[in-house]
């Protein structure tokens, strides 16, 4: 056995002899560049395989040659920016760095590094726990960012942790296909608008902003390539003018928070004679302002509405006397929000404007008590007028519908009944039951549908189980087509 340890150390001493003896290189630094690339690229992060320089000579700029660097966690910021201005060091195709609770300084020493040598896509993500208040955003708030200008970035992702970021003046994003930009609290001189539009970005396609500060005045994009947009939870902003010829997929989801001391309105004046795809979730822009937006459409491919029943309802007219006319819809996709509500003859009142449609999603969300859920106070007006439970409505293109969070209430019961009539054509139905719903209360559902649906149409019902997190297909009582 002594014998046998001492021709293994004998071994590793040749193998690892390359340099200090002049005996010649080892097998593993013999193989060529390319190989040995593919092995570095199968290390955990781009410092490990740094390291690997301190092998031999040979290993020393095998590192340079990989085309993506990724440090997770990254080290501080100047031993970051030595490493990328390397000067063996070659192009890269993609750098991802993550930091937690860096400082401005520290992502300001490697970033104008990253943008000499990017060809590809930067991801920069770091972690930091967000401020709980204002105050607290302004005492943080520290120096700003400055970012440079990625002449030949292909994307850019950054969650900045809430640090401040000042936008390049000048420069172009000659190669930019997307830009990601989280947690950011924006600082001047150069607003987002004048970076991601035309000419600056010639070949921007998607563009989101989500939970960021800064965009207080306005944001004024001008893009004639630009195809996605997603906006969300941008505080303080007033003012967001869109000028997107082929603009195909428009997401905007809280972005007027915080002007609770400024009476005045903010503005949307949007310009997309492409849209396909519209999701507006806005509570400051009340609803008149989203619907002269929708009236500029004449068809669209997906559209998502909310629908917010408050727990006193005392108006009719509040509720939907605004919707007088939808585009055209393919996809549906309704939240109704109902604190126990019936929901049926508001849901009809859409439903006869969308006689194009293809597919529903119906989700139902309500408050967390069960017992709450099957009745209205006396003489709610949630269920009027009762006769569009007789009217008729014919949705002979609807093929698809998915109703998530049922509860097993009289008025849901009501309402899957009269779906069935209206969709002459539907093939599929799924329906997800809430959590807490009881496995025998979902049959007494399913047992009250029993004989309401064509032949020709599947019926699914899903349980939740808790103790797996898991859903179940809810299997059939007898020997029925699901009920």
């Amino acid at each position: 056995m002594a014998q046998r340890g001492g021709e293994v150390a004998a071994k590793r001493t040749k193998l690892s002899s390359g340099d200090a003896g002049g005996v010649g290189e080892d097998r593993l630094s013999a193989l060529p560049d390319d190989l040995l690339v593919l092995i570095l690229l199968r290390l955990d992060t781009a410092a490990a395989a740094v390291r690997t320089s301190a092998f031999s000579r040979r290993w020393s700029r095998v590192w340079a040659l990989l085309p993506e660097l990724r440090f997770d966690p990254a080290p501080d910021g100047r031993a970051l920016r030595g490493i990328l201005d390397a000067p063996e060091a070659a192009a890269l195709r993609r750098i991802s760095v993550t930091t937690e609770g860096a400082r401005p300084e520290s992502a300001a020493a490697w970033l104008p590094a990253a943008a000499r040598r990017l060809s590809g896509d930067l991801v920069y993500h770091n972690i930091a726990a967000p401020p709980m208040s204002y105050e607290e955003e302004e005492k943080e708030a520290g120096e700003a960012v400055q970012l440079p200008c990625f002449e030949k970035a292909t994307t850019i992702e950054l969650n900045m942790g809430f640090l401040g970021l000042a936008l390049p003046p000048q420069g172009v994003f000659a190669r930019l296909t997307g830009i990601s930009l989280r947690c950011v609290r924006f600082r001047s001189p150069c607003e987002l608008g004048d970076v991601v539009s035309w000419p600056r970005c010639p070949l921007l396609k998607k563009l989101e902003v989500h939970d960021s500060r800064g965009l207080d005045n306005l944001v004024f994009i001008d893009s004639k390539s630009l195809l996605l947009i997603k906006l969300k939870a941008l505080r303080s902003l007033r003012k967001l003018i869109l000028v997107t010829p082929h603009l195909q997929e428009l997401s905007v989801i809280r972005i007027f928070l915080h002007l609770d001391e400024d009476p005045s309105e903010p503005v949307a004046n949007i310009s997309a004679p492409q849209l396909e795809s519209l999701e507006w979730n806005e509570v400051r822009i009340v609803n008149r302002h989203c619907l002269r937006l929708l009236q500029r459409f004449q068809a669209l491919y997906s559209l998502v509405l909310t629908l917010v029943y408050k727990q006193d309802i005392n108006d009719l007219q509040c509720l939907m006397g605004d919707i007088a006319m939808l585009p055209q819809i393919r996809f549906l996709h309704l939240t109704v929000l109902n604190q126990g509500h019936a929901f049926g003859a508001s849901s009809f009142h859409l439903l006869r404007m969308c006689t194009d449609l293809r597919e529903l999603s119906f989700g139902l969300h309500a408050n967390g008590n069960m017992d709450a859920q099957s009745t209205c106070p006396s003489g709610c007006i949630c269920d009027q007028p009762v006769s569009w439970k007789t009217e008729a409505l014919v949705l002979n293109h609807l093929k698809r519908v998915e109703i998530f969070d049922m509860r097993g209430a009289e008025h849901e019961v009501t309402f899957v009944k009269q779906l069935f009539i209206w969709a002459t054509v539907l093939k599929k139905l799924r329906i997800r039951f809430n959590y807490r719903v009881s496995e025998s209360k979902a049959r007494e559902f399913c047992r009250a549908l029993a004989g309401s649906s064509r032949p020709e149409t599947s019926v699914e019902f899903y349980m939740y189980d808790v103790s797996t997190s898991s859903t179940y297909l809810l299997e059939p009582e007898g020997h029925g087509t699901g009920f």
